[in-house]
């Protein structure tokens, strides 16, 4: 009954795609602030892109502050990046910065100031709260709590990431097998983060993105063939293809990593909290999975609700189709 309700689960969060999937494309803002003198900063302003159509949000500096010379502007990987300088009389410590149309997204920006003496403020401005003081004194937790909350909703907004953990919770039988194939899952995707943020392995990000949609199509099919009576390569070493595919996915949590950027002085202290997020965000999915199964079943045996032996067949059809629309979509982005 549990991989029924499991399956049950499934369609009906792939019958939601077309609304979650955009969600998935709402990456953060990024707003760097480097001091180069005494009242002058240089700056970096990146917004997520589509094409050459970018959100409609703009950094708002306080009073005083006057932007120099022409922005250096660059379309690329999905995003509008523009470089300039600012000169700013008496300096930001104790004033607000804005962002002025963020309240009109779904979107947060991640800002983040260096001073001269290399102190930095990393801060993480969201739609309700799109405006912050900046701090004389930064705090110390102020990184890992923002790369924390990144990561936790990075993954939770990662429908491509949660419908192949899914579907290995469907398809894997056992709590012990269960736990070792989360567990490699988790380990490789922690390692290739690691390496491909701190620059010893590069991958280009399509073929990547397509790959991981391919990889859902695949355990897709290996339910199908499971129900069938065929035991594929996921019954038999699920910890195995989880650790391969795993290796996959953790270029995409990087890709999207990059997309926001890292402080240069707290690397480590960003990259394991981003990490330590996205494996917060994978057991809340799967402790909720668990729990509307528990839900479903005793609401099931209380009102004997009728189980058709065809409907099995509805959520790894609805999975795979749609992870093989991403991988032509995908594919055709290259």
């Amino acid at each position: 009954m549990m991989r029924r309700l499991l399956l049950l689960l499934a369609f009906a969060l792939a019958a939601n795609l077309p609304q979650i999937a955009c969600a998935h494309e709402v990456r953060p803002g990024y707003l760097e602030l480097r001091q180069t003198g005494a009242e002058t900063w240089s700056v970096l302003w990146k917004v997520p892109a589509q094409g050459e159509m970018r959100l409609s949000i703009h950094p708002r500096f306080p009073e005083g502050c006057a932007l120099a010379g022409e922005p250096i502007a660059l379309w690329a990987a999905g995003a509008y990046t523009e470089r300039r300088s600012i000169a700013c009389k008496g300096g930001f410590v104790g004033r607000p910065i804005g962002i002025d149309g963020l309240s009109a997204t779904m979107t947060d920006v991640l800002v983040r100031m260096e001073g001269l003496d290399a102190k930095t403020q990393t801060t993480r401005l969201t739609p309700s709260a799109p405006s912050f003081v900046v701090e004389a004194a930064p705090k110390a937790m102020a990184v890992a709590r923002t790369y924390l909350v990144l990561g936790v909703e990075h993954i939770l907004l990662g429908i491509d990431h949660l419908l192949f953990v899914l579907a290995l919770l469907i398809l894997v039988k056992g709590t012990r097998r269960l736990i070792w194939t989360v567990t490699a899952f988790t380990l490789a995707h922690s390692l290739t983060l690691a390496g491909a943020t701190l620059g010893f392995v590069h991958v280009p990000g399509p073929p990547v993105e397509a790959a991981i949609a391919l990889s859902i199509v695949f355990v897709a099919a290996e339910i199908v063939h499971n129900r069938q009576g065929m035991q594929g390569l996921t019954e038999r070493f699920p910890w195995i293809v989880a650790f391969t595919f795993g290796l996959l996915h953790g270029f995409g949590f990087a890709s999207a990593l990059s997309q926001v950027g890292l402080p240069q002085t707290a690397i480590p202290v960003a990259l394991l909290f981003f990490n330590v997020g996205v494996e917060i965000g994978q057991l809340l999915f799967i402790a909720f999975v668990f729990a509307v199964v528990a839900l479903a079943r005793r609401v099931m045996r209380r009102f004997a609700v009728p189980q058709p032996g065809w409907g099995w067949r509805v959520a790894p059809y609805a999975i795979g189709s749609v992870a093989a629309f991403w991988s032509i979509q995908r594919i055709a982005a290259f």
